[in-house]
């Protein structure tokens, strides 16, 4: 597991620049570099060496991207207006005719998710300082994170969209 994180504060900038060269989102982008280094550590053994781990690492990237690209043009009942990242949602809270929704689901939220996400969102913390509140990696808090603001997203009513 060092290892492990070695190799994402030594790949993740580089990952993320490739991804947001591919999205031009930069909330988009992290999520999927997120997403991307939580697959390459569940698949870390099935790398071979033969390319460059970045190299590697950008391909998982890469294909995730497209994945999401096709599912996103696929939803055409569901503008991409819609909530995109936890700061749309924090700019939703303030509006008192969505305020309730937006709660509901927050509420409905199992732990971690519930807590990491209002740390993140409300409370302001670095993916490193919940990380640490948790006794888990600043990758934990990352992949925790999207992994609840996906939850939220999916049910999300269509009718709540962005401004």
């Amino acid at each position: 597991m060092k290892e492990f994180e070695t190799i994402y504060f030594e790949y993740y900038d580089m990952v993320f620049r490739y991804v947001f060269s591919l999205c031009k989102e930069e909330t988009w982008a992290e999520e999927i570099t997120q997403e991307a280094f939580f697959k390459a550590l569940k698949n870390i053994n099935s790398f071979r060496g033969e390319c460059k781990l970045s190299v590697w690492l950008c391909q998982i990237a890469k294909n995730i991207f497209y994945k999401e690209a096709k599912k996103r043009k696929r939803q055409v009942d569901y503008p991409l207006e819609i909530i995109q990242d936890a700061n749309d949602i924090k700019q939703k809270i303030y509006n008192k005719d969505e305020t309730l929704e937006i709660h509901k689901l927050l509420h409905k939220l199992k732990e971690p998710y519930k807590e990491v996400f209002w740390m993140r969102t409300f409370g302001e913390l670095s993916f490193k300082d919940i990380g640490l509140i948790f006794g888990k990696s600043e990758s934990w808090a990352r992949v925790t994170y999207h992994r609840a603001k996906m939850k939220i997203k999916e049910e999300i009513p269509c009718d709540i969209h962005v401004n």
